[in-house]
């Protein structure tokens, strides 16, 4: 049986639709041996109705840890999913220092000033090539920053379905070599289900070269409600071991350690 796990979950503390408490349940039900909570942080936006300040991580860090030792019928881990600026490394760097996480997450949401997923709109008269270009560059450096333990959803800029003219491969391989030389994971990301792209992330077609890189992995949900705990987890697995897929990363720590799919 597949140690399941699902360490990219939002809560009301940032842009989720209910407490970290009422997502226990459902995640015992999916089957889930580890749940794990992963607020949005952006430490270069001020007043977001999506993502927490470094003023309010406390607050969230101490209210799951309580949970957690609470909790007795599934592993509670503390994750923070972190967005990553060029430029705001040692920034960041500072905030880990100062708490207690079981893994921080990467990720990108913005080039600049450009919002990847704040509708498609923005994406009207812009240079799609150069976008998905500016995107994985991004993505590739915040795995070489040292500061993350996993990348969460490394090819968001494909959520409104906008495509390069030319075959993306070449931008999968190297962020894949990053990931292997810099030893972070990334996850299958179901909720692009949910979105307009309508598949999960990263693209299902160039999974087998973050096999071929070695690349650990984890398959999460990204769920913001509790009806989406491990959704759509049997299929995700199921394209994993079709790589070649054979172990999955967890989580205690920021300490990783690979567990085998059976």
């Amino acid at each position: 049986m597949i140690y399941k796990t699902d360490y990219h979950i939002h809560s009301w503390f940032s842009d989720g639709k209910a407490a970290p408490e009422d997502y226990i349940m459902p995640a015992v039900e999916a089957g889930l041996k580890e749940i794990g909570f992963s607020e949005h942080l952006t430490l270069f936006l001020k007043d977001t109705d999506w993502s927490m300040s470094a003023e309010e991580a406390g607050p969230y860090l101490d209210y799951i840890g309580k949970l957690s030792r609470l909790t007795k019928n599934i592993k509670v881990r503390t994750g923070l999913e972190i967005d990553y600026m060029p430029g705001l490394e040692e920034e960041i760097s500072s905030f880990l220092e100062g708490v207690e996480l079981d893994y921080a997450i990467g990720s990108v949401h913005y080039l600049g000033d450009f919002p990847v997923d704040m509708g498609p709109e923005s994406y009207e008269g812009k240079n799609i090539d150069r976008l998905w270009e500016n995107y994985f560059e991004n993505v590739i450096a915040s795995a070489a920053s040292g500061l993350f333990d996993m990348i969460a959803h490394c090819d968001l800029i494909r959520i409104y379905g906008f495509m390069p003219s030319s075959d993306p491969e070449p931008l999968y391989r190297r962020l894949a070599k990053s990931l292997r030389m810099h030893d972070v994971a990334y996850e299958i990301n179901t909720n692009g289900r949910n979105r307009p792209v309508g598949d999960f992330y990263p693209d299902r077609r160039f999974m087998k070269i973050f096999r071929e890189e070695n690349v650990p992995v984890c398959v999460n949900s990204d769920g913001h409600m509790p009806s989406r705990v491990g959704q759509y987890f049997d299929e995700a697995y199921k394209l994993l071991k079709d790589a070649g897929y054979t172990e999955m990363a967890v989580f205690d720590k920021r300490e990783r350690y690979m567990i085998p799919f059976i």
